[in-house]
């Protein structure tokens, strides 16, 4: 899978970018070579733009009943990328009252907008409460916003860094994030959550901050970061800000 999110609708870490990408023989793309790129790789893939705010591309799985799923779909222009399997879907489509014929993406999209629009739970809660291997990505057109996962287990793996353009690119291809981002990538935090307003937090711990730790590749180059919960910290109060806001993980601790 492939999302590239342009830099005035998502903001990263600033650790993420590599001063090395300016000096290395392998310059970092833009997001339409980008995505030219990953959907050439397959004459199954496709894709979704809304201008040159965003691109969110997928490729279907080779074998269709494998473990590690793959799934897209979309819902009230709001759009999702799923990768792998939750072992209690059941249980938790019937907590929402969802259709039995729910996948696991028309499951996140459907906790990703109870939370948006009621916020009954901390997202880190519901993330927590999802038994299985996952990564997934959503774009939500209307609220114009990014939400990210990586489940904890790290049986599904993504990627994120920084396009020559400043965008962000999430993959799980590595490959496809070294090609197209050069130095400035890393691989994104197991058990953690990115949101296009608040930022990057663990679900695990989410009264811990994360910190960054520089990551050095093969040649003695520094390359982005690799982010960590920082045990010695400790998020006092998050209160909420705006309705718009209420699902927001950053808001639903005291």
């Amino acid at each position: 899978m492939l999302g590239i999110f342009n830099k005035g609708l998502v903001q990263p870490p600033q650790e993420l970018n590599s001063p090395a990408s300016l000096n290395s023989s392998l310059k970092p793309k833009l997001p339409q070579e980008i995505l030219n790129d990953f959907i050439s790789l397959s004459s199954n893939a496709c894709s979704i733009s809304f201008g040159d705010a965003m691109s969110l591309a997928y490729v279907p799985p080779e074998k269709p009943f494998s473990i590690h799923q793959r799934l897209f779909c979309g819902i009230d222009e709001i759009y999702c990328v799923f990768l792998g399997s939750l072992n209690n879907l059941c249980s938790l489509i019937r907590q929402y009252g969802l259709s039995k014929g729910t996948n696991e993406a028309m499951f996140v999209i459907e906790a990703y907008r109870t939370l948006r629009d009621r916020g009954p739970y901390p997202a880190d809660q519901v993330l927590k409460d999802m038994d299985g291997s996952f990564g997934f990505v959503i774009y939500d057109n209307k609220a114009k916003t990014v939400f990210a996962a990586l489940g904890a287990n790290e049986d599904i793996r993504l990627f994120w860094g920084i396009a020559a353009d400043g965008s962000v690119v999430i993959s799980d291809n590595l490959d496809v994030i070294k090609a197209s981002c050069a130095k400035s990538f890393a691989p994104f935090p197991t058990g953690s959550m990115f949101h296009s307003t608040h930022g990057l937090m663990s679900f695990e711990h989410p009264r811990m901050k994360m910190k960054a730790l520089p990551r050095i590749d093969s040649e003695g180059v520094m390359c982005g970061a690799n982010f960590k919960v920082d045990v010695q910290s400790k998020i006092h109060s998050m209160p909420r800000v705006g309705s718009e806001a209420n699902w927001a993980p950053w808001g639903s601790h005291s």
